[in-house]
């Protein structure tokens, strides 16, 4: 039974649920749970990894002169934040176990 999905834009495996989450039992519920602590435990790295890219783009930026460059690496950046701020969301989740 899988239960995340690799997502490309993000990076990460996200849950893909075939249900609702209180129709698993409390069992299933528990290893969901634990393989999430383990995905969201890489979420912090990636955003860094993120905002390393961020950050030599604005470099690169801060020296272009040419018009349509300058756009596109502010396009660029403009992704990727959206991308660190999805993160932050899904880094934020804090599901819980359905009392039985």
């Amino acid at each position: 039974m899988e239960m995340f999905e690799y997502n490309e834009r993000l990076g990460i495996p996200l849950p893909a649920f075939s249900k609702h989450w209180e129709e698993y039992p409390n069992e299933v519920q528990q290893q969901i749970l634990s393989d999430w602590e383990c995905i969201r435990g890489q979420i912090p790295d990636r955003i860094k990894h993120l905002e390393a890219i961020i950050n030599k783009k604005q470099e690169q930026l801060n020296d272009e002169e040419d018009f349509e460059l300058s756009c596109r690496l502010n396009e660029e950046i403009s992704e990727i934040a959206s991308i660190i701020n999805d993160l932050w969301l899904w880094y934020r989740i804090d599901p819980h176990i359905t009392k039985a």
